[in-house]
């Protein structure tokens, strides 16, 4: 059972109906009860979003630990990381090692970065296969995971300073753009994931 992990932050139902066209049982819960498969979703901010999440921290970690399939989009993807610059400094669930930051202004780069961005993925990568090189994306932050195990990093996106658009570690897949709203290149990536 594929579960979209309600947190009051978010893009909750457009997730599920994605995933409901891709053909897969999904059900929006406040816990990771029956999860096979989880998407942890977002819109917002950083420091409200880990308040909400702190009381499943320990349940997240261990589901990612056991080896289970993980999602994370937009905030969803920079909550896993350790801390956050927003409005002073936060603590993330420290899943992956990295800071999340204020994406860099310059002239050309709008910040907060809103539309639609291709997108540079690594070779071999199972979160990008079968999808088009060059296939535009849609993004939605003003804040980007600075991560620091480069391995990590399965796609890029182009900016001031170009930024992971996507994380891929083994099952624990994040993005920062929204495949549910990123037309047939973002139902692959979902569909990739529900195939993991």
């Amino acid at each position: 059972m594929t579960v979209v992990l309600d947190y009051g932050m978010g893009n909750l139902r457009s997730v599920q109906k994605a995933v409901e066209h891709l053909g897969s049982e999904c059900r929006i819960q406040p816990n990771l009860d029956g999860a096979t498969k989880l998407i942890i979703p977002g819109v917002g901010a950083f420091g409200v979003a880990m308040q909400r999440l702190r009381p499943l921290a320990a349940e997240i970690k261990g589901y990612i630990a056991s080896g289970e399939p993980l999602l994370g989009v937009c905030l969803g993807q920079q909550v896993l990381f350790q801390r956050s610059e927003e409005h002073g400094k936060n603590e993330g669930l420290g899943v992956l090692n990295g800071t999340v930051r204020y994406l860099h202004r310059a002239p050309g780069n709008k910040v907060p970065n809103v539309g639609w961005c291709s997108v540079n993925a690594k070779a071999g990568s199972k979160l990008f296969e079968g999808v088009q090189e060059g296939s535009q994306f849609y993004f939605v932050h003003s804040l980007y995971t600075d991560c620091d195990d480069l391995a990590d990093v399965a796609a890029v996106a182009p900016h001031a300073v170009p930024f992971p658009a996507a994380i891929e570690r083994g099952r624990l897949w994040a993005t920062q753009f929204h495949p549910e709203k990123s037309g047939a290149a973002g139902l692959r990536v979902l569909e990739n994931f529900l195939q993991c």
